[in-house]
């Protein structure tokens, strides 16, 4: 390989925000070059559901679902709260559906509409995911688009550091390891790397409280990005925010969905008791299965197991591996669990009164999917586990990095786990199903059609 490459756009990290940024900037005839560090692919995207909220697609009209702009910013922003990436919101969303209807229409990958989970901090089926239900059949996609539109993909080439000049701006960047490195002159560079949740470091510098947990994300998130990004003065914001699970399944280390609990699962901890109300979503509620000592049990029943099992593959291969026990009565549910008998019969029973809509849930829950549970009852062993961060480098809402102050860094852009998320400024609370593949899918799509406009294709 030659010590020194020219190139008009540079791509760091082969995520979809990565992979989205190339495609996107060689569509409208930018020369571009992607790197990515690891000898294959690795990222969130990967271990993700691959589930894209978009408002007012063509999927969603074609099930006969009206959906709009506004309604998805009033969801993000019920649940978020403001935060530092709070005016990103409206002008992501607006390129939501385009994004979408991009990677059927030009990058060839298969596209269904969720339309029987309204899925946690959506009013509206707005998920979009492959038929799979992961997020590896995404990336194979557009690792086909690549190969067809002649984009090289560069494993096992980590990025080292960002080249500047005198001026502050960015031209490219050194690339390799050990006694292999080389330099790659860009016109623009796109930072698509992933977070920081492998870096215990900035963890505990940036939200310590999950910086002990179980990580369950991508290895490759070492937080490069945010390094990168302070060494030449970019502002970060939201790094107190995270995406947690409550229910990765013990001890198959597969996860448990959360349509479980949409359906009407409840959470009880080793005592038999419910400790929240599980309709805040999978996020927040990691960290109240972690304040019952990473224990917990999500108990339903077989008609959820069955319902579930049918529409999601991953779930399924949790069934088939054991891990949703089943018993066919409360007491027999205890003797298999060693969950205290007489609390988790009181615990059941008030929950279906809550679910009958005889009392009010005393945790608050609202919407009970297919509850009053009833036997023969399911049973799944969970503990909570840190995803990936939602924090990252300032953006615009044309991808370019910020410097403190709100100037742009000039030729640097940045998506997917590098950039600022939309969840919040800190916790886990403030994360809406699929906020993480809507901010790296429409900022990868806005980086490249902007690196590519910026320089005169």
């Amino acid at each position: 390989m030659s010590d020194h490459i020219e190139v008009d756009v540079l791509v760091a990290g082969a995520g979809a925000c990565g992979l989205i940024a190339a495609l996107r900037a060689r569509e409208l005839g930018a020369r571009v070059a992607v790197l990515e560090k690891f000898d294959r692919f690795a990222g969130n995207t990967v271990l993700s559901c691959g589930s894209i909220p978009a408002a007012g697609t063509r999927m969603q009209r074609e099930a006969g679902i009206t959906d709009s702009v506004q309604s998805m910013v009033d969801d993000i922003e019920r649940v978020s709260g403001r935060h530092d990436a709070s005016g990103l919101i409206r002008p992501i969303v607006e390129r939501s559906a385009e994004l979408v209807e991009w990677l059927v229409d030009h990058c060839g990958a298969e596209v269904k509409l969720y339309t029987n989970y309204k899925h946690v901090g959506h009013s509206i089926p707005r998920l979009h995911t492959q038929p799979s239900g992961q997020g590896l059949e995404l990336v194979n996609s557009l690792a086909a688009a690549a190969a067809r539109d002649g984009i090289d993909i560069a494993f096992g080439n980590p990025v080292q550091s960002l080249i500047v000049d005198a001026s502050g701006a960015v031209t490219g960047a050194h690339v390799g390891a050990g006694n292999e490195t080389y330099t790659v002159s860009a016109g623009k560079t796109i930072l698509a790397t992933n977070g920081y949740g492998a870096n215990r470091a900035l963890l505990r510098e940036f939200c310590p409280e999950i910086a002990d947990a179980q990580y369950f994300g991508a290895p490759t998130a070492e937080g490069e990005a945010v390094q990168w990004g302070r060494a030449i003065g970019a502002a970060v914001g939201n790094t107190g925010a995270y995406q947690a699970h409550a229910s990765v399944a013990y001890p198959h280390g597969e996860l448990l969905t959360w349509s479980a609990a949409e359906k009407g699962a409840c959470y009880v901890n080793r005592q038999g008791l419910r400790f929240g109300n599980e309709n805040i979503g999978y996020s927040g509620f990691g960290a109240l299965v972690m304040a019952q000592g990473n224990e917990a049990y999500a108990i339903y029943d077989s008609r959820i197991r069955d319902y579930v099992a049918h529409y999601q593959q991953t779930y399924k291969a949790l069934v088939d591996m054991g891990g949703a026990r089943e018993a066919a009565s409360v007491s027999e549910l205890a003797a298999l669990t060693g969950i205290d008998p007489a609390n988790l019969e009181k615990t059941l029973a008030t929950y279906n009164q809550a679910a009958r809509g005889e009392i009010a849930d005393p945790f608050g829950r609202r919407d009970f999917g297919m509850a009053p549970l009833q036997p023969p009852f399911v049973v799944t062993r969970v503990g909570a586990a840190l995803f990936h961060t939602q924090g990252g480098l300032m953006v615009d809402a044309g991808a370019r990095v910020l410097r403190p102050g709100n100037a742009p860094i000039p030729n640097l852009f940045a998506g997917g786990g590098a950039a600022v998320g939309l969840s919040g400024l800190r916790g886990g609370n403030g994360y809406v199903s699929g906020n993480g593949l809507l901010t790296a899918t429409v900022l990868g799509y806005v980086a490249g059609e902007n690196c590519a406009r910026e320089l005169g294709y």
